[in-house]
Parts: C-alpha cells; sequence; structure tokens
C-alpha cells in the first residue's frame, strides 16, 4: 500500500530521499516520457528513487497518466500526493470562471508541496513528456522554484515520440519546426499552418475537427500524419485525412512532416517528375523587401514549389531549400518566364513564380495569366497570392497619404506610350486623387519625373507633399517628404515609389524636442472630404 499525506508532519522520515529531514526540502520536475517506462531517463530514475513525496495530477476519476508510467520505480513507503484538477473539460460554478478554478488550485497544490519542502521533504512531480513542455509542472515551478532548490529533469516529449513512431523526419537543413496547441482559433492555425515548414498540433481531442480543416486550408492535408498515444498502449497512427474525429483522444498530435525529406524521397529533386501528375503554378509576392513582409499563405506557397521562377533580384530574397529548384532571369523577358513557369507545370511540378510586392500590381500575375489564357497552357492551374505593394510601405513609414481616394500609375512608357501616361496624369491630378507613382526613373529612362512634375502643377500647388521611399524595408530605406516644386528627378531612381498628394494632404510635425533629430513629420490625407457648396451660398 502506498502512504498518501496531503499536509503536517505524517510521514517526514519516511523514505530514502537525500533532503528528508535536513533544512528545506528539494523540488524536482521529473520528465517521465511521452509514455513507455522505459523511455524514462536514467536520472528521471535515480530522482524517484530518492524522493520523500511523490506529486502527480489526476483528473477527478483518480487516474494520473503520470503515475501509470512510474508505478514500476515507486515504493511503498513513498508519500503520494495526487494533485486532482477541480475541473477538466467540464464547466464550473467557480465565482472566477474556468481560470479562477485554475488558479485557485495550482496555488493550493503549491502550499500542500511547500508544506513538505519546509518539513526538509524531497518532492517528485511527475509529468509526461517534459516537464516545461506544457506541462502542469510548470504552474508548480513558477510557484516554488524562487523558494526552494529546484531541478529539472527533462524528458521525451510526445513529439519526438510520434516522429519516432511513424519514421517521418521532422525537420532537415535550415527547416523550421512550429509546434501548436490545438485550442488555438482556426484562423490562427490556418495561417500558422500555411507558412510553416514542418509542424505538430498538440492538443487535440475536442479540437480536432477545427485542427483538420485548419490543415486543410492551408493546403498540408494530404501529407499531414495522426498518432495517438505515441509509444504507449493503444498506440494508433495513420494518415489525419482518414482520422475519426469522434475517435480522437487529447493525447494525440498531428505531424505535417519535413517538406525536404519529403521531396528527397519522392523523387522531386530530380530533372523529370511529374508522370501525369498535375502541376500547379502560384504567383507570389515577397513585398517590398525581405522575409519580415511575406505573408504566411506566400510562405507556405514558396516552401512547397518544386521549382521557384523569377527576376534574379527577387529570387535572391527566398531562403535556399534543398531539393527546391531555382530559375532565374532577367528582369525583360516576363512573357518567356511565364512561359516556362506555365511548361515546369505541364509536366506536374509544383511551381512559384516570384514577384517583388503584390504580384498583380505592375509585376509577374499579368504575364502568368496571360500566357495560361492561351493553348497549351489552358488546363494549368494558376493561382494568385497577395502581396505588401511598393505603395502601402512607403504610405506606412510616413503615416497614412494613402487615406483617402488614390491612383496607381507606372511612369514606364516601355509598355505604354508616353502620351497615354501623360493624359491618365492629367486626369487623376484633375480629379485631386493622390498619386502613387510607380517605375519613375531609370538609368535609361532620365526625363519622366520632371515633365510629370511640371505636369501636376498645372493642377496641384508648388507645396503639395511628395514621398519618396527608396528600397523601403530593405538596407538602403530612404523615405523623404519633400514639396513637389522640389522634387529633383536626379535623386528618384528604379528602386524609388513616389507618393503625391491632394489638396487635401497634411503634413504635421509630431513630438518635437529640444535635441537634434527629435520628433518626427508625418503625412496624411483626411478622409472626410468638404462638402460642395450650395448654389446661392
Amino acid at each position: 500500500m502506498s502512504a498518501r499525506s496531503t499536509t503536517g508532519e505524517q510521514g517526514a522520515s519516511a523514505g530514502a530521499g537525500v533532503g528528508s529531514g535536513a533544512g528545506v526540502g528539494r523540488l524536482y520536475g521529473v520528465g517521465l516520457g511521452p509514455g513507455d517506462p522505459s523511455l524514462m531517463t536514467v536520472r528521471a530514475v535515480q530522482v524517484i528513487a530518492e524522493a520523500d513525496v511523490i506529486a502527480y495530477h489526476s483528473a477527478r476519476h483518480g487516474r494520473s497518466i503520470a503515475r501509470s508510467i512510474a508505478a514500476g520505480q515507486l515504493r511503498p513507503d513513498h508519500i503520494e500526493e495526487p494533485l486532482v484538477y477541480p475541473v477538466t473539460t467540464g464547466t464550473t460554478d467557480h465565482p472566477g470562471g474556468y481560470q479562477g478554478a485554475m488558479d485557485e488550485f495550482y496555488a493550493e497544490s503549491a502550499a500542500r508541496l511547500a508544506a513538505h519542502l519546509d518539513a526538509g521533504r524531497t518532492v517528485a512531480v511527475l509529468a509526461e513528456g517534459d516537464p516545461l513542455f506544457y506541462g502542469s509542472y510548470m504552474h508548480m515551478h513558477k510557484r516554488l522554484a524562487d523558494r526552494y532548490p529546484t531541478e529539472v529533469i527533462p524528458g521525451v516529449t510526445s513529439v519526438s515520440a510520434a516522429a519516432a513512431r511513424l519514421g517521418t523526419p521532422l525537420v532537415e537543413g535550415e527547416e523550421v519546426l512550429t509546434i501548436l496547441p490545438g485550442t488555438l482559433p482556426e484562423e490562427e492555425l490556418t495561417a500558422r499552418l500555411a507558412s510553416a515548414d514542418s509542424a505538430v498540433v498538440m492538443k487535440l481531442g475536442r479540437t480536432f475537427p477545427a485542427v483538420r480543416r485548419a490543415v486543410e486550408r492551408a493546403g498540408r492535408l494530404a501529407d499531414a500524419r495522426y498518432v495517438e498515444r505515441a509509444t504507449m498502449s493503444g498506440e494508433r497512427t495513420g494518415a489525419l485525412a482518414d482520422t475519426d474525429p469522434e475517435s480522437v483522444p487529447y493525447f494525440s498530435v498531428a505531424v505535417l512532416p519535413s517538406r525536404v525529406a519529403a521531396r528527397s524521397v519522392s523523387g522531386d529533386d530530380t530533372d523529370e517528375q511529374g508522370g501525369g501528375t498535375t502541376g500547379e503554378v502560384v504567383v507570389v509576392g515577397t513585398g517590398p523587401a525581405g522575409p519580415l513582409w511575406l505573408t504566411p499563405e506566400t510562405r507556405g506557397a514558396l516552401a512547397a514549389a518544386q521549382d521557384l521562377v523569377g527576376y534574379t533580384t527577387y529570387l535572391d530574397r527566398v531562403p535556399v531549400r534543398p531539393g527546391q529548384r531555382r530559375h532565374g532571369s532577367d528582369n525583360k523577358v516576363e512573357s518567356e518566364r511565364a512561359e516556362f513557369a506555365l511548361d515546369l507545370a505541364r509536366r506536374g511540378r509544383r511551381v512559384a513564380v516570384v514577384s517583388g510586392g503584390d504580384p498583380g500590381v505592375f509585376a509577374m500575375a499579368t504575364a502568368v495569366l496571360e500566357a495560361a489564357s492561351a493553348d497549351p497552357y489552358r488546363d494549368v492551374p494558376v493561382r494568385v497570392l497577395p502581396g505588401v505593394t511598393a505603395a502601402n510601405a512607403a504610405a506606412a513609414r510616413v503615416g497614412a497619404p494613402l487615406g483617402h481616394d488614390y491612383a496607381v500609375l507606372s511612369l514606364s512608357d516601355r509598355l505604354k506610350p508616353w502620351e497615354v501616361i501623360a493624359e491618365r496624369l492629367h486626369a487623376a491630378a484633375g480629379a485631386d486623387l493622390v498619386l502613387a507613382l510607380y517605375n519613375p526613373g531609370s538609368a535609361g529612362r532620365t526625363w519622366q519625373v520632371g515633365k510629370a512634375r511640371e505636369l501636376l502643377l498645372e493642377h496641384r500647388a508648388p507645396d503639395t507633399p511628395v514621398v519618396l521611399g527608396r528600397d523601403v524595408g530593405g538596407p538602403e530605406e530612404s523615405v523623404r517628404i519633400v514639396r513637389l516644386a522640389d522634387l529633383d528627378p536626379a535623386q528618384v531612381d528604379m528602386r524609388t515609389i513616389l507618393l503625391v498628394g491632394s489638396s487635401r494632404t497634411v503634413t504635421a510635425r509630431r513630438g518635437d524636442g529640444e535635441g537634434e533629430g527629435d520628433g518626427e513629420t508625418v503625412v496624411w490625407t483626411p478622409r472626410r472630404y468638404p462638402e460642395p457648396e450650395s448654389p446661392g451660398s
């Protein structure tokens, strides 16, 4: 029979714990591994053997998985402290609700263990997996570790056990493993899974239907795996898509394994791949600069692609992944690049066409769709994923100059005559729209900015604010605000975007201090517009 005690002096001399009866006791958080007792570490077995008090959590039914794992190491004279949750999946009438009931429970449990520690007893708190990995022990640790000598014994996590049982690599090379609780909102799960190289979703049970939907919406259902009670009695593995939601317990995980490993095993890194399989072209925008500007959906598409196609400058923003082929080219071969990507997809390849900014704003989406709408590419699946465009990036740096109606134009006359550009500038300026001007100048186009300034001054006041955003988000970022009359074409190149204010756009100084460089200049365009005057007013 096991001795049981909650408080007081009972069992003060019980056991052979090294801290027994000598000053304050020592606290141990003992990781037991995923379930198989043979996966407990040597140190975990040693600490349990030396402890005076063995504490473990359980639901109100009294059965403890942690205790069952360590049962072979328990002595008859161990003092056992079952820490029974007041509520798990049910409801509570506690005035503080679920969180209030749990906070009170953890405080009371910590007080019970503190009584043993104050009496000089060594206390081992058992924890499935690793004590500090989604474990209940951490709540004792936060309340006691600053008051008593403490040691945490790490354990094999269910994540490692699940991967081992599947025989599937989790991460390889530069991949990043994402671990998520299934209790996250479904939209959040979807976004994180879409951007993950590989992932494990914990805490399934009642969350399984939402987790499955999130995996499917993230485009990962085909390779997602399911593991239940890894290394324990009743272990089950299989495809996530084939798992009955009604059969899923809390102690199960969803695994999205390494993409790199999957590519290598399936032969995706060979020259000819497809064999009748359906490929796809996804046109993605990388934003104005580096990884901070990527959307989760775009991250996922880039990770899933077998081939990356794009202008070399934009391809350089995308991390190199083993098994992925990169096809860089010059910026002036958009049609050829689009057809090349579609040809790869016809052979069964998953292709990402990489654009800067947003692919639908003066970028590759148009070229791909134009080619895909003609034979022989009509049946090739094509998706376009949005990205942060340069106008929005530059506007955010100075405030909200695009806060009201605005027009987006390109000053490049490579694909349309200047006469068309001038006509549209006149129309937009005459309508008092804020203007976002892309492709304002280059080494071969040096006069367009000056002509545009002259044309705009026919409609706008000389002190109209103009934002010059260059390399926004990049290492050479420069954002300046000048008067329209002072706009210098020599300070504009292809990496610059111009935001020209309307008659309503405001420039203001905020937070002026006494030191040099204090304060900031902000620009915004009010959302309210003055009512037109009625006749005779």
